[in-house]
């Protein structure tokens, strides 16, 4: 008979005889170091912190709505009082009267209306003749000065004259036309988006080395988690960077949304450059000067990279340090917070009054993260924390609206559901798990002229 003797089973490594000196013995690594167990440290370190950069819309106080339809239409009020761009033909001084053309668009001009000229000057207008409808004509003026003569050089040139008031002779008629008052109808589209995450059978039983939450070590878990956090990231980077348009990609027609900075960029306070630093209290100061003319909220706030945080921190500083400055820490109102001080200070805000209004500047996360917008064009954002009126209905609502599509208890919000035939789910035949998520959403910025844009 012949046998086949079975393989020595030494691990690779001839044994040998131990020598009696112990300078002489050779460790157990030398034989079998593959058996040792590794010296692991499962947590899982937060590298570069917490990266989520959700939360400035409900910060600041954006509100949820839904919405039935493939786009959001909301009203705003236009200006009480309009100015009328008058093109004067020729330049006078001492004459007692000046012709001039009226642009198109708004023509709110009529007889008897008294204008400024030259910011100071009071003139009657004469002879208001519109070549159309008064509401879309071109036309044209004669200015007759209320003092005889200009009394100042006027130049020839348009000129945007405010319309201050209007004098009529006794016992004449009552103006031919009036002015109606108008709103401003405004349309947003919603958005689409959608992110999918996938796991084999065979990768979700594996364990793994890190502890990835609640003592769970399958490494699935993280990517999951990741997936979900990243496409919240991006879809409130949608609700701020977002453009109206609409492309083709794929052959399918592709539509984007107007984003927070847009609706700014379009029709609020943008300031840009030098002019965007704050290395004295006249930079905030020119702010002021310009919220006031937009009729703004009393309270602000400021979420900005850290450079310009370190900015407006230095000129606090410098402000509170000099005499006579007025800018105030102690007297800052604190309405948004409830009134409460120390919850602003608990949120991460810091806090100071200047011309009436009160700041709470935070550092925002997202124009501070390199792969995201650190080396951006922007480096803020100004936020009124109010309410405004819709003069339509009425009603008051949140400046920042986020709004989702939904009907019938079905919402589009945040949608989340599994496809697959693992750890549970059973509506495919493939031997993986894929976790869907989709969002249909929009932002509505209401009154964008009182927002600031730093860039």
């Amino acid at each position: 008979m012949a046998f086949s003797n079975p393989p020595v089973n030494n691990g690779g490594v001839s044994p040998s005889f131990r020598s009696l000196d112990p300078a002489k013995y050779t460790s157990l690594g030398d034989f079998i170091n593959t058996v040792n167990k590794e010296d692991n440290r499962d947590l899982l370190i937060k590298t570069y912190g917490n990266q989520g950069i959700t939360g400035f819309l409900q910060m600041t106080g954006a509100v949820k709505a839904s919405g039935t339809n493939d786009e959001v239409q909301y009203w705003e009020e236009s200006r009480l009082h309009s100015k009328v761009t008058v093109t004067i033909a020729s330049a006078a001084s001492s004459a007692t009267s000046v012709t001039g053309s009226i642009a198109s668009g708004g023509h709110v001009l009529r007889d008897n209306d008294v204008v400024l000229v030259n910011g100071s000057v009071r003139c009657i207008a004469d002879n208001v003749l519109p070549s159309g409808s008064y509401s879309t004509a071109t036309g044209s003026v004669t200015l007759i000065p209320l003092a005889g003569t200009f009394g100042e050089a006027i130049s020839a040139g348009a000129q945007d004259l405010p319309i201050i008031g209007n004098l009529h002779a006794q016992g004449s008629d009552q103006p031919g036309q009036f002015i109606e008052s108008n709103v401003v109808r405004r349309t947003n589209p919603y958005m689409i988006l959608k992110e999918t995450f996938k796991v084999s059978g065979s990768q979700a039983t594996n364990i793994g080395w890190i502890n990835v939450g609640n003592g769970d070590y399958r490494w699935y878990v993280k990517g999951e988690m990741d997936t979900r956090q990243r496409f919240l990231d991006k879809r409130e980077m949608m609700m701020l960077l977002g453009e109206r348009g609409t492309v083709s990609v794929g052959g399918k027609s592709v539509g984007g949304s107007e984003g927070y900075f847009a609706a700014i960029e379009d029709r609020g306070i943008v300031v840009s450059g030098t002019d965007g630093d704050f290395n004295a209290l006249g930079d905030i100061d020119a702010i002021i000067t310009e919220l006031d003319k937009q009729g703004a909220a009393p309270e602000y706030a400021i979420y900005a990279n850290t450079a310009t945080m370190l900015q407006l921190d230095d000129m606090v500083a410098q402000g509170l340090a000099s005499a006579g400055t007025g800018v105030t820490t102690g007297a800052a109102a604190f309405g948004a917070f409830s009134n409460d001080p120390a919850a602003a200070v608990r949120l991460g805000f810091s806090s100071f009054r200047r011309g009436g209004y009160t700041f709470h500047s935070k550092s925002w996360k997202l124009l501070n993260d390199p792969t995201l917008l650190g080396s951006s064009d922007f480096k803020g954002a100004m936020i009124p924390l109010t309410t405004v009126v819709d003069p339509k209905t009425g009603n008051r609502a949140a400046a920042l609206e986020m709004n989702y599509k939904a009907a019938n208890g079905y919402s589009r919000e945040m949608e989340h559901w599994m496809t697959g035939s693992i750890l549970g789910v059973t509506n495919t035949n493939e031997d993986s798990l894929q976790f869907n998520y989709r969002s249909e959403c929009n932002l509505i910025t209401r009154a964008a002229n009182q927002h600031v844009l730093i860039k």
